[in-house]
Parts: C-alpha cells; structure tokens; sequence
C-alpha cells in the first residue's frame, strides 16, 4: 500500500465518515469513496459499515487506526525536515493524569517551565479515577505522571523520581515528641487515602510482620483532604515530604521497611512524532528533579 492510501485510510479511520474525510483531503466523497474500495480489497476488510445514520468501524480497522496514523505522522516528519518547533508559538492544551499527592508538588515548577516558554499552552488536569483506564489510548489523556503498574502494553514509558512516603502530623501532636517506634505509630489513630476505600496497604503488611495492627479511623478518596484532616486532629497521615510540609504538617519516618515509590511518565506512541507532546516530556523531566 503506497502512502497516499496510508494518508486516505489515516483520514478515513479517524473521521468515521467519507465526506468529513473528503473535505480534510481536500479532494471530493466520489473519489475518496473509490479509494476506500480500493484499500478495501488491499485489507481484505470492509473497515468502514453503516450503522443507522453514520458509519463504524469494524474490529480490524480499530486494530489499524493507531498504528496508521503513527506511521503517516512518522512520514511526514520525515518528509518535512527543517520545521523547528518553537514553543512560544505554542497555543494548545494538554491532559495530563496524576494523583492529588504528586499535582500539588509538580504543578508549581510545571507551570513555572510553561509560562516562561510557552504562554499559550493550557495545563488540564484529569481525574484521578481515569487511572488504570484506556484513557492514553483513546488520547483523552497526552500523559500520565505516577506509579505506573497498569499500562496498555504498547504504551511508551519513562522514569522521573524515586519518592517516599513519611509520616504526617499536627504540630504539638503526641508523636512529635520523642522517637516513633512501630509500637507507638501502630497505637496512634490513622487516615488512609484510597480511592476504592481500601483501608489495607503495605504499611499495613509491615506493622503484622512486627506482629503490630495500626487503627484506621477514616478512609478517604484524597491526598488533599487527609492532609486537611490530618491538620486539624490526632490522626496520622502518610505523604510526601514536599505535601506534608506545604500543608504545615510535622513529618517523621515511618518506622517500617516501605518500598519507594518509583515515579514514572507514560504516554501513548501515537505522539512519538509530535514535537510539541515530546517538549512537554522534557518540561515534566525538569519539574520532577526536584520532587520529595
């Protein structure tokens, strides 16, 4: 297939139409609808069906709409050489994914980068319950910033940092006077963060080890909000040392053998080519040195 088709199969997969296809082609829905027939017999496969008043995709051109566009898109850089990306110019919005814990202590020095080199891009910010979603695939996120544990299996990964949680206290709380042994931390009254309300974690596999069961008193979806809450009572909270001291909280070790957190970046390979996708990576890497 030459790569005239590649761009007219590109156009057609991602438009679901032959007209809207048509006019971004710049050519008429008569002629383009003669192209589809042709990759039609290429692939062997009908792509494109009629569904009421609109048209969908089968099975196997879902399989081909990524990949043709990566290749088109790889074409085309290559074909286009001498183009530099300047990000002043830039007028864009990406989406990235990440937790309340880590947006608090990136966004700052992100958008720090951004408004410096790139007034007209636009930072949004989505939930965290698209986590462990399609959401990269489908490109309603550009880039996902955390532990990364449940990726699509053609999703493009990066490190950042290695961070790690400390124990997070009111001042004038009983455990800022003194060591904080397993015993004590295990006594004292917990908040766990977790957006399915799992009160159960590794820290809580430790304390058995030691033969030791720490009381959760609140479960809640929110970094933020167990810092709040954390603020203004006895509980004991677990952050990162850059959350815990900007919501004014005395931190401490936790008095157990925790696993770092290994933060990474990840993003969806269609944006390989994108100049603009991988200056943002670059600005992330930067933003992230110094988190803690």
């Amino acid at each position: 297939m030459d790569l005239n088709l590649l761009v007219a199969l590109d156009a057609l997969l991602r438009e679901q139409s032959v007209t809207r296809a048509a006019e971004q082609l710049q050519t008429s829905p008569a002629a383009l609808s003669r192209t589809l027939g042709r990759i039609r017999r290429i692939l062997r496969d009908p792509l494109l069906v009629r569904a009421g008043q609109r048209m969908v995709l089968t099975p196997r051109a879902v399989e081909l709409r990524d990949e043709v566009h990566a290749v088109v898109e790889r074409s085309r850089a290559l074909l286009t050489p001498g183009n530099e990306f300047d990000p002043a110019t830039l007028t864009r919005a990406f989406t990235l994914q990440t937790s309340d814990l880590l947006s608090g202590a990136l966004t700052p020095a992100l958008l720090s980068l951004v408004a410096e080199a790139a007034p007209g891009l636009v930072l949004r910010f989505a939930s965290e319950f698209v986590e462990g979603t399609s959401a990269l695939r489908d490109g309603t996120v550009d880039v996902e910033v955390g532990v990364l544990d449940h990726l699509d299996p053609e999703t493009r990964t990066a490190p950042l940092t290695t961070m790690r949680l400390v124990g997070a206290v009111r001042p004038g709380h009983p455990l800022t006077r003194g060591p904080v042994t397993a015993q004590r931390f295990a006594a004292a009254a917990h908040v766990s963060v977790s957006r399915r309300g799992k009160a159960h974690g590794p820290v809580d596999d430790r304390l058995a080890e030691l033969g030791l069961r720490r009381r959760v008193a609140v479960v809640l979806p929110s970094h933020a909000t167990a810092l709040v809450l954390a603020r203004t009572t006895d509980l004991v909270c677990l952050a990162t040392e850059s959350a815990a001291q900007h919501a004014g909280l005395h931190t401490f070790e936790v008095p157990l053998e925790l696993p770092p957190l290994d933060i990474g970046m990840a993003w969806h390979p269609r944006n390989d080519v994108d100049a603009a996708h991988r200056w943002l990576l670059g600005l992330l890497r930067k933003a992230a040195a110094d988190l803690r």
